[in-house]
Parts: structure tokens; sequence; C-alpha cells
């Protein structure tokens, strides 16, 4: 029997906080693959955590590392002064990020690192004297974290109804999903590049494009349900944000890490931006941690324009590079050099493609959508209950089969560990399969 647990007091973040509290779903311990819950039971873990235990839960080499920095020095700060880790962990995202890609601002999770970007951008166009330029461009459906200017570019209407007015001068991309013409795609779609033009016929042709400072994407869009770019949907915006003089920033919070089977979706995809945008699997979540990797030209621009031994960038966190999370990152990196993990999560991805596949023509599974270790499994909606469907295979998921996914809205997202197995990949899809075959 688990010990009762007082859940009054914790307002959860994105929960049904009444439904929860009135039969709470508890975890207590992890290793590898599994959590551990408060009445023992082991659950498979099918989303990585949040999307970010990439190398699998309780690694000795980074649990070790946080321990032994917890023990030498527990924080140091890095206004006006530094700690060796700072720059060793900047080195060492340096070394698996994109060619060209080498100055590094951290920050705690992946909301600061969108603000950050998005400061960056605006502030860069301002010092190189062409302050003009101060319209965000993002993505209907987009998720850039709950910050206010993440949810401004952000395109999720949840995420931004309550709020009020948030950043001016935002407009948005439409989403490129179009289940009509690319239902139940391996890969990445053969439809929608066109999609992408829109960014130079419609938005710029309305506001001027001597007036956008930026346009924010993710790669591949997790949060609302695993939308994939069509072939060629990237370049094209690569393209018309070079011919304009636009920054192009990827928001890899997911995609980071090894999750399409290379250090990030811009490598993966060909097309390198101006700002990455990561957190999530930069420590494997062991502590809070994410950056934002910039172009050295957008670095440079900023030392020029200042006077010397002032403040060239007026921005920055009491946390930013904290020792235990350097510490963590450091180790983490390592992990996925040493052991392999980008390499061994390309090799399974046929596997996971043809595992998700297989649940093509069961009841209510209206798409199918995956690209690397990551799946959108999207069902018919209820009428008049969206979302319920969904939720309660989340649920049955968890209590009958023990395995954990993820849900948003009527769609199931997959984003399992690297570490996960071709065996422990059929035990995820075939305990949804058996739950859909009795809905």
């Amino acid at each position: 029997m688990s010990t009762p647990v007082n859940t009054e007091h914790f307002w959860m973040p994105f929960s049904a906080n009444r439904q929860f509290k009135s039969k709470p779903r508890l975890l207590v311990a992890a290793e590898g693959m599994h959590y551990t819950t408060d009445d023992g039971r082991q659950i498979l873990d099918g989303t990585a955590g949040l999307w970010c235990v990439n190398a699998g839960h309780g690694h000795a080499r980074i649990v070790g590392a946080i321990q032994q920095q917890a023990a030498r020095m527990d924080f140091a700060p890095t206004f006006q002064m530094g700690h060796p880790l700072a720059f060793e962990a900047a080195s060492k995202l340096v070394s698996i990020a994109p060619e060209g890609m080498n100055r590094v601002f951290f920050c705690n999770d992946g909301s600061e690192g969108v603000d950050t970007a998005l400061k960056i951008a605006l502030a860069y166009h301002r010092v190189r004297g062409d302050g003009i330029r101060h319209r965000l461009i993002g993505r209907e459906r987009g998720y850039h974290g709950v910050g206010f200017g993440g949810i401004s570019v952000g395109g999720i209407a949840g995420n931004r109804k309550h709020f009020g007015p948030a950043l001016p001068a935002v407009d948005h991309l439409r989403h490129p999903l179009n289940i009509a013409r690319n239902a139940f795609s391996r890969g990445l779609p053969e439809h929608g590049a066109e999609m992408a033009d829109e960014l130079e016929q419609r938005l710029l042709a309305l506001h001027d494009p001597s007036s956008v400072a930026a346009v924010i994407v993710e790669p591949l869009q997790g949060s609302t349900g695993v939308i994939l770019p069509p072939k060629g949907y990237l370049q094209k915006l690569r393209a018309i944000c070079d011919k304009y003089g636009i920054l192009l920033i990827f928001d890899e919070v997911i995609t980071g890490f090894g999750r399409l089977g290379t250090a990030f979706a811009a490598d993966y995809f060909g097309v390198i931006p101006d700002m990455i945008v990561c957190a999530k699997g930069l420590t494997n979540a062991a502590v809070p941690m994410g950056a934002v990797i910039v172009k050295q030209a957008i670095h440079d621009a900023f030392m020029s324009a200042a006077p010397e031994n002032t403040i060239e960038f007026f921005h920055g966190y009491t946390y930013s590079a904290h020792p235990l999370a350097c510490s963590a990152a450091i180790a983490t990196i390592d992990v996925y050099q040493e052991e392999k993990l980008f390499d061994r999560a390309a090799a399974h991805a046929s596997h996971f493609e043809q595992a998700a596949h297989s649940l093509q023509g069961l009841p209510y599974v209206k798409d199918i959508r995956n690209l690397g270790l990551v799946c959108g499994i999207e069902l018919e909606s209820i009428p008049g209950k969206a979302g319920t469907r969904a939720f309660d295979v989340f649920l049955r998921c968890f209590w009958e089969k023990g395995v954990l996914i993820r849900t948003t809205g009527d769609i199931i997202a997959l984003s399992p560990p690297l570490v996960i197995t071709p065996a422990q990949i059929d035990h995820l899809f075939g305990a949804i399969a058996d739950v859909l075959k009795t809905q």
C-alpha cells in the first residue's frame, strides 16, 4: 500500500487538477525506460518524461556529475562573474551545433529561451541601425513556451485567450497540416511545401518585409500533435528569410538532442537557422536548463555596437549557466556522444515507424504521423467532447497497460527515450492497440 499524499496545496500546471486529485497518478522513482508508481507498478515511459529524458532515466554518469558539483560549488553568479563550467558547457554544446552557430546564451528552460531569442532578434536589428524591424512572425498551432513572448508568437488559442494582449506587432503563418492530402504519411509529407510561400505572398506583402525582425518556427510542431513540415517547406522559409534580411529562429526544444536521429533538426533537414532555442534534452532534464545558440555574426554585432567596458546586452537570469545545470549538460552531451544515442535513434526509426503505422485501420484512428522517434496518432473526436477519447486512452494505458503516453486534444503524441529497444517499441504500440480495439 502506498502512503497517502496530501494533494491539496499544489496547483498543477497544464493539468485537470480536480480530475487528477480524484485519483492521483503518482511517480516515485525512475530508471532507464521505466517509472515506478507509488503502488509499485512499472510504467514504460513513452514520452521521455515531457520530450526531455532522451538518455533514459537516472543515468549514472549524469547523476554523478550533478552530485559531485553540488558538493563542490552549489551556485556562482554569471553577472560580471563566471565559473569554468559555464564556458565548458557552452563549448560542449557548440561542438554538436550546426556549423557557424558558435555563441551560446544560457537560460533555464525553453520558455526563457524563446523570450531570449526574440529579444536578441529585436535588439540585433536595432544595434545595426535597422530598428524599424519590430515585427515577429510565428505559426498557428505553434508552441513556444508560456512566457509572454512565447504565447505571442505561439499559435495555441488556449494558451493565449485568458491573458489579454501580449506582444504587439505579431502575425502567424498557417500551419502545414493537411490530413486530406497527407494522411498516414510515413515520414515527411509529400504535399504542402507551397504553404511556406505565404510568408512572402501574404504576410510580407501585408506588413512590408523591412518591418519584420524574425520568423520563429518549430521544425517539427510537437505539442499540438506532431505536425511535420512537408518536403522542401523549411528550405523555402530559409530562402525567403535570406531574401529579405529576416532572422530565422528554430525552436528545437523538442527536436534537439537526437529526437530525429541527429543532434538537431537543423542537421536532419539541412537548413541552418540564425538561432536555435534548445532545452529539455540538453541536460536530460536532470536539472532545468535552456540555451539559445546563435551565429557569430549576431553576437559580434552586439560586441561592436557597445562602447568598451559596457554591458552589450541587457538580459539574463539569476540561474543562467547554473553550475549544477552546466555539469548536467556536459555529462549529458558526453553520454550522447560516447553511447552514440543519436545513431541509435536513427537506427530504430524504421521499426518505430512500422510499429506506429500498424495502428492504421484500428477504431477511430484518423491519421498517423511520424518522423525519427516521434509519432502523432490522431483520433476521431467524440461529437461535443473534443479530447475525451484520447484522454481515455491515456488513462487506460496508464492504469491497465503500464504505459505512459501523452495527449493533446484527440491526438496521442509519443516521444520515448532514445534508449528504447525494438521490443519496448512493440510493447508501447501494442498497448495502445489493445486499448483502441476496446474503445
